[in-house]
C-alpha cells in the first residue's frame, strides 16, 4: 500500500505519516508551507510535496490518499485522487486501520490530553505512542516498538475519539470546545464522550467534571486530585521546573508547574497502574521532560524567561499563567509578558467573555491578529475589550539574541509566554 497524505505537515496526521512509514508502507506527503516538522519529516524518508497541486497525485501515484480535517473538496490533490478513481479518506476514516489490531490505551479531553498522553507514553516505554505533540523524550510525536499496546492521543475536535477503539479510555475533562463541528448541540457533544466511554472495559476520568462526575458506568476510576495526592510542592531542578507530590506513599517528580499537571499525571499514573507497579512508574515518570508547545521553555537569557504554549482557550491559559507566576517568582523576575494570538474567529467569539479575563495579573498583554485556520474573517473589538490591561498590537514578535521584539521595542526581561496554535510559535523560536 502507498499511502499519500495531504496536510501531512499537521501535528496528527504527520504522526499517522510516521507510524505507518516505521512499519514499512510507502508514505508521502504534501503541505502549503515549509515547516521544521516537515524538514524532519523528509530526514526521516518520507517524500513531502511544497504546496499542494494535482501533479502531487501522479508522481506518487498512491494507492490511498488519506486528508486532514481541513482539507476542503475543491482541494486540487484530492479532487485528483477522486479523478482517477484512488480511495480517499479523512483522518477519522482512517483510524480503523491505526487501532484495529492494537490495545489501545486512548486519552482525550478538552484540555491536557496531549500532555497526559506523552507522559502515559513515558510511564509506558514499552509502548507504541502517537501523540498531537512532539514529546521531547523522543523527539517526535510517534514512537514504534513490538509492544501490542498503543498509547494514542484521541480527537474530540471531530468526534473521531470514537472510532479509536480504547482498551483503556482516559478523559481529562469533558468542557465544551469545537462546538461548531457539533453543531452547538450539548446533548450531541455529551453523547459522543458517553460513547467513548462504554467502549473501554478500563475508565479513567477526571472527578471534579461536572458531566464525567455524574457518569455511573462500572468499572470507572473518578480521580479527585486533592483525594490522590499528598505533599504537592514545586521546585526548580537544574533552574527547570519540577512539581512534586505522593501517590499511595510513592512521590512523584513530574516535569512543569501547577496542580493541573498533578491531575495530568494521576489520570495517566491510573491507566500504567494496570501495567506496571507503582515504583517502576515513579522511576519512568523521569523520563518525561515536556512536550513543545506546552509551558516549552524556548529561551532563557538569565534576566528573561521566553515560553512557547499552545494554549488556545481560556481555561489553558488561565492555569498556565499561574504556573508562569510561579516561575517568575521562584527565579526573581519581576514581570509576566503574555503574547496572544487567537486561534478561530469561532472560537474567540464562542468564548471572548473568559478570554477578556483570562489574562488577569499579567504585566504587558500582546495581542497579535487571529490565526484564522481557514475560516472567513468576523469583526471582534479586541480594542474595546481589552482596554482594561491597554494591550499592545502587533502584526508579529520577533525572537532576537537578547528577547522578543514587538513594534520595533524589545523585551528583554521577566517571563514572556505565548498562547496559540497558529505560527506564534516560530515567531517565538525564530524560525521565521
Amino acid at each position: 500500500m502507498r499511502i499519500h497524505f495531504i496536510g501531512i505537515g499537521g501535528i496528527g496526521l504527520s504522526g499517522l505519516a510516521r507510524y505507518f512509514h516505521h512499519h514499512g508502507y510507502q508514505v508521502t506527503g504534501s503541505d502549503i508551507m515549509e515547516t521544521s516538522l516537515i524538514k524532519k519529516l523528509r530526514k526521516e524518508g518520507i517524500p513531502v510535496e511544497i504546496p499542494q497541486k494535482a501533479e502531487n497525485i501522479d508522481k506518487f501515484n498512491p494507492t490511498l490518499v488519506v486528508y486532514t480535517a481541513v482539507i476542503k473538496p475543491d482541494n486540487p490533490e484530492l479532487k485528483r485522487a477522486r479523478e482517477r478513481g484512488i480511495p480517499t479518506l479523512s483522518r477519522r476514516e482512517f483510524l480503523p486501520y491505526l487501532v484495529k489490531d492494537k490495545e489501545v490505551l486512548a486519552v482525550c479531553g478538552a484540555h491536557g490530553k496531549s500532555t497526559t498522553t506523552a507522559i502515559l507514553a513515558s510511564l509506558l516505554p514499552q509502548s507504541n505512542a502517537i501523540i498531537g505533540a512532539i514529546s521531547k523524550e523522543f523527539n517526535s510525536n510517534c514512537r514504534v516498538t513490538d509492544a501490542p499496546l498503543l498509547v494514542f492521543e484521541a480527537d474530540e475536535s471531530d468526534g473521531s475519539f470514537i472510532d479509536t477503539n480504547p482498551s483503556t479510555a482516559v478523559v481529562t475533562n469533558a468542557e465544551p470546545e469545537h462546538m461548531e463541528f457539533y453543531e452547538y448541540d450539548y446533548d450531541l457533544f455529551y453523547d459522543h464522550y458517553k460513547q467513548f466511554l462504554r467502549q473501554a472495559n478500563h475508565r479513567v476520568v477526571n472527578g471534579r467534571d461536572k458531566f464525567l462526575a455524574q457518569l455511573e458506568l462500572e468499572p470507572m476510576e473518578k480521580v479527585i486530585l486533592e483525594e490522590e495526592a499528598s505533599n504537592i510542592r514545586y521546585e526548580l531542578v537544574d533552574n527547570l521546573p519540577k512539581t512534586l507530590f505522593t501517590y499511595k506513599g510513592v512521590e512523584f517528580e513530574i516535569y512543569g508547574f501547577g496542580e493541573y499537571l498533578v491531575l495530568d499525571a494521576l489520570l495517566a499514573i491510573k491507566a500504567g497502574e494496570k501495567y506496571l507497579p507503582l515504583e517502576e512508574l515513579s522511576k519512568n515518570i523521569k523520563n518525561y521532560n515536556g512536550i513543545k508547545k506546552r509551558f516549552d521553555i524556548v529561551g532563557d537569557g538569565g534576566e528573561y524567561v521566553i515560553i512557547d504554549d499552545y494554549g488556545h482557550h481560556p481555561t489553558e491559559i488561565e492555569k498556565t499563567l499561574q504556573s508562569a507566576f510561579r516561575l517568575a517568582k521562584l527565579r526573581g523576575l519581576k514581570e509576566v509578558t503574555a503574547i496572544w494570538q487567537p486561534h478561530k474567529y469561532s472560537r474567540t467569539i464562542d468564548n471572548l467573555d473568559r478570554f477578556v479575563e483570562c489574562f488577569n495579573g499579567v504585566d504587558r498583554l500582546i495581542i497579535l491578529p487571529v490565526w484564522s485556520a481557514g475560516e472567513s474573517p468576523r469583526p471582534i473589538d479586541f480594542e474595546g475589550l481589552f482596554k482594561k490591561y491597554n494591550p499592545i498590537f502587533a502584526p508579529r514578535v520577533y525572537r532576537t539574541p537578547n528577547g522578543i521584539e514587538v513594534n520595533g521595542e524589545t523585551i528583554s526581561s521577566g517571563v514572556i509566554i505565548g498562547f496559540g496554535a497558529g505560527d506564534i510559535t516560530y515567531q517565538l523560536r525564530g524560525e521565521i
